[in-house]
């Protein structure tokens, strides 16, 4: 099934400041967050996801999310896309000041249920109104479906199910699906097989993939992708996040990791590899822990001998 038709450039959608931190125990200052932000611009990346509009109180490490907003380097060469989850989320959002808005749809009834209290039919009755205000502002939105190859309560996922809901989505307006794998469980065929058959209704520049590593699977999926032609990837600085459905998820994709191989495969992406494993270094020790990218310990271990 593999095309071998390789983008020349990758998009990648840094998703560690939001997607990342979001599960952390420990209250992340609004002033790291930040500076893990311009490093992450120093490094190149054009477009980082910076927080959500969610109620603090089922996230609160997010609490901050105005302070974030008026606190972003100005710049106009990177997008701060921000998730909401209502239409309230989305007033809240364009009155700090943001421009770009992601929603968040499953591919999974039972996940709906569990995640956001509603089916999935429900979810897009709630984002009527949003693309609604969205195109009346101006206003970019991109869509996140979860599950998209399998759920921690339905096991294996339809690929006509996540067909249904992307093109929904498309339909109602989002410019970008960002398919997501949000439990880890996906192998290589299974992603060029869903790829696929969401490619009969989505252009393939629409379609953007967002792997967790649960399973070690993650980088091996991105190649499927890549090579269905697939050119816009979500990953997180220093493999920062998990999802709290998944046991022993070890968290999204590190960024390094994806740039890595991408400049291995002479993919153009505009990061300076460098520099983002600094962001994640920075990160990582904050957090005290060790760094998610195993391209980062090594090239970190290499600098330190």
């Amino acid at each position: 099934m593999a095309l071998d038709r390789f983008a020349n450039k990758v998009k990648i959608v840094e998703v560690g400041v939001r997607d990342g931190l979001q599960n952390e125990s420990m209250t992340i200052p609004t002033n790291v967050k930040i500076r893990l932000i311009e490093m992450l611009i120093n490094a190149g990346l054009s477009v980082i996801e910076a927080t959500s509009f969610v109620s603090p109180k089922w996230v609160p490490q997010l609490a901050d999310q105005n302070e974030v907003m008026a606190n972003l380097p100005k710049t106009k060469n990177v997008s701060f896309p921000v998730l909401i989850p209502n239409l309230k989320g989305f007033e809240n959002a364009i009155a700090a000041g943001a421009k770009e808005v992601a929603v968040f749809a499953a591919a999974s009834e039972s996940f709906s249920q569990k995640n956001i209290n509603c089916s999935i039919q429900q979810s897009f009755d709630r984002f009527d109104s949003i693309f609604s205000r969205a195109n009346d502002l101006g206003i970019s939105v991109r869509g996140y479906i979860s599950c998209v190859l399998g759920c921690p309560y339905e096991g294996s996922i339809a690929p006509e199910k996540v067909t249904e809901v992307a093109e929904q989505l498309f339909q109602a307006g989002c410019y970008e699906i960002s398919l997501g794998d949000t439990i880890g469980v996906g192998t290589p065929e299974k992603t060029k097989a869903l790829i696929a058959h969401v490619n009969q209704s989505i252009p393939m520049e629409n379609i953007a993939v967002h792997f967790h590593d649960t399973y070690g699977q993650a980088l091996a999926n991105i190649y499927a992708a890549l090579q269905m032609g697939v050119s816009i990837i979500d990953s997180s600085v220093a493999g920062l996040g998990g999802c709290p459905y998944a046991q022993g998820a070890s968290g999204n994709v590190a960024s390094e990791d994806v740039v890595y191989m991408l400049n291995g495969m002479s993919i153009k992406t505009n990061i300076n590899l460098d520099k983002l494993i600094d962001a994640g270094d920075y990160i990582s020790q904050y957090l005290k822990r060790q760094n998610g990218s195993k391209t980062a310990r090594a090239i970190l271990s290499n600098r330190n001998t």
